[in-house]
């Protein structure tokens, strides 16, 4: 049985931090955080990163190799992020993924629903747990683009009832990518989505956000939150930092090392934000 630590998380008002990998070098570094701050983490892999990654299965198989390696003992979930389609969904179950979401919010509402409870069905047989999402989330991240549009708490509410998913992401002002201007939450929304639907929520866009917004959003049940952008940012920024300060620098390791022990730094302040830090051992307590 899986560990469910997200439900865990709800209850006790805290967020499970998800951090996206745009390369195998970042999987180190958010391990090796998750582990030093003893915190539960996602790794998250976006679908339109698979093919750039290696493919599901090496994706699962190189994670599980490399936490093994690491000894890491922290809760770790690999996690499709906005899978696209069906197929999709389904081949990242069949290759070990411990979750995975289907991202129909493009789709009408009755068509979201049927693809959702696809996929749930498929992956519940296989123990793996299913997030949703209705609405859209603004900005371009991982070649996603789209305008910020609402979840409707009516669609939220025939999502949740009638797929039977895990998680719902309802898309409630956040954006991927940088933010332009100030974030504009929709508190009232998503206090009303939390208290009708009484399943986690998932705030995707989350660099950016200050931290009072994240901490009230967190109050509100969101317990698993995503992040990308400030990641890439901080590993870019080191990395031009390593090759400009000298110049004859050609050793991989040497130049790729800083980079990634700053994708660590900034997973630890992530999860410092997110109040998973030593969480793991009531966790791991608690479904022993």
């Amino acid at each position: 049985m899986r560990l469910n630590f997200i439900e865990f998380a709800k209850k006790e008002k805290f967020a499970i931090p998800q951090i996206n990998i745009n390369g195998l070098i970042w999987i180190e570094g958010i391990l090796k955080a998750a582990q030093n701050l003893n915190s539960p983490i996602i790794i998250g892999t976006t679908d339109k990163n698979i093919e750039f990654l290696g493919g599901y299965k090496f994706i699962s198989n190189t994670i599980k190799n490399k936490i093994q390696a690491m000894n890491i003992t922290v809760p770790v979930y690999i996690h499709l992020d906005h899978g696209l389609t069906v197929e999709g969904c389904k081949e990242a179950v069949d290759a070990g993924y411990d979750s995975v979401m289907f991202d129909g919010s493009k789709l009408s509402i009755s068509e979201n629903i049927r693809l959702t409870k696809e996929v749930v069905d498929y992956a519940h047989e296989h123990n793996v747990f299913v997030e949703g999402e209705v609405g859209a989330i603004g900005g371009v991240e991982d070649g996603l683009s789209g305008q910020v549009r609402y979840a409707d708490i009516d669609e939220c509410l025939a999502l949740v009832k009638e797929t039977n998913l895990d998680t719902l992401a309802p898309a409630l002002g956040s954006v991927h990518g940088k933010y332009k201007g100030e974030p504009n939450l929709g508190f009232e929304e998503m206090e009303l989505i939390n208290e009708n639907t009484q399943v986690p929520l998932v705030l995707h866009g989350a660099s950016g956000i200050s931290k009072e917004d994240l901490h009230r959003a967190i109050s509100l049940g969101h317990a698993k939150i995503n992040f990308n952008t400030e990641i890439n940012i901080a590993w870019s920024n080191q990395l031009r930092k390593t090759l400009t300060e000298d110049k004859n620098l050609f050793s991989p390791q040497e130049i790729i090392r800083p980079s990634i022990e700053e994708i660590q730094k900034t997973s630890e302040k992530i999860i410092n934000l997110c109040g998973s830090n030593n969480k793991s051992d009531a966790i791991t307590k608690m479904y022993s």
